[in-house]
């Protein structure tokens, strides 16, 4: 693209959703973000953007470019740092991502995070999709199952996700306590909707319980371990979670392969910025607090 000005004012429209916002954080004129925005377009001959009363909203194409001119700016950024010999800046946007089960543990530290960079704004992203981090969907990945292996990426393992066997209070006083492996067949489970699931948990709980006493079966394991508090059936729970839950009672041991692993990951053209490296020894940190 030989117009920088153009897309970096696209990209703010996309950020801010007007053309007012964006031009204040430019400190342009409203009319050459508007004339910005009609010369990109007819350049790619693509719609970037749907004009409504309340604003501009990216179209697929112009979420593209979003993408690679959030990263481009990221990378930018880091130059300039290097070039005026600023190592430490933390500012401007912090994508992280991970599956929403871990909501509990890590917005807490985003949170903390930020406080400690007055300039940061935070993004945290919950959802079973592989967020690109290649287009710049994301700085933090924290992903789990096997090790990642999308191409340019920087992998490193993080902690084991340990869980148990749980049932609410509830479903003990209906229906009493597993009396052992031989009893799971005589028992209600929740389990994962995707038969084809990874997770070492679900595969063993496919493995050792009929299918039929798998009655309750949810999409994510965020709405499962609900399912278990609300007395729907016996299922696995972080042991994290579960020790600070009084009403959850541990129904088996947990055995060793329920344990998956996660991986903090990070694209290689973002992984040294003083942000991404900021933020991933404050993680690492905090999350030696996380044991039950």
């Amino acid at each position: 693209m030989e117009n920088w000005d153009e897309v970096r004012t696209a990209y703010q429209v996309a950020r801010m959703g007007t053309v007012s916002g964006a031009a204040e954080v430019l400190g342009v004129h409203h009319a050459t973000v508007i004339r910005h925005i009609d010369a990109i377009e007819a350049r790619l001959g693509v719609k970037l953007f749907q004009r409504h009363a309340r604003g501009y909203t990216p179209t697929e194409a112009g979420l593209d470019l979003l993408r690679v001119a959030q990263a481009t700016d990221d990378q930018f950024s880091q130059l300039v740092g290097r070039l005026k010999g600023v190592g430490d800046d933390v500012s401007g946007e912090l994508v992280v991502t991970s599956l929403e089960s871990l909501a509990p543990l890590v917005v807490p530290v985003l949170g903390a995070f930020q406080r400690k960079h007055s300039g940061l704004i935070v993004r945290y992203l919950t959802g079973a999709r592989l967020f690109r981090l290649e287009y710049g969907e994301a700085h933090v990945a924290i992903r789990a199952g096997r090790v990642p292996d999308q191409p340019d990426n920087v992998v490193q393992p993080f902690i084991d996700q340990e869980v148990g066997l749980y049932a609410s209070r509830g479903y003990v006083a209906r229906r009493g306590m597993l009396k052992g492996p031989e009893d799971l067949k005589n028992h209600q489970f929740v389990g994962s909707d995707d038969e084809n699931s990874r997770a070492p948990f679900y595969i063993w709980l496919r493995q050792n319980v009929p299918p039929e006493a798998i009655s309750f079966r949810c999409s994510d394991t965020y709405s499962a371990g609900h399912a278990v508090r609300a007395g729907a059936g016996i299922g696995f729970v972080s042991r994290w979670a579960a020790a600070r839950d009084p009403d959850l009672v541990e129904m088996l041991p947990a055995e060793e392969e329920w344990a998956g692993k996660l991986w903090l990951v990070t694209h290689v053209d973002l992984h040294r910025t003083p942000k991404v490296q900021s933020f991933l020894k404050f993680l690492k940190q905090a999350a030696r607090e996380w044991e039950v």
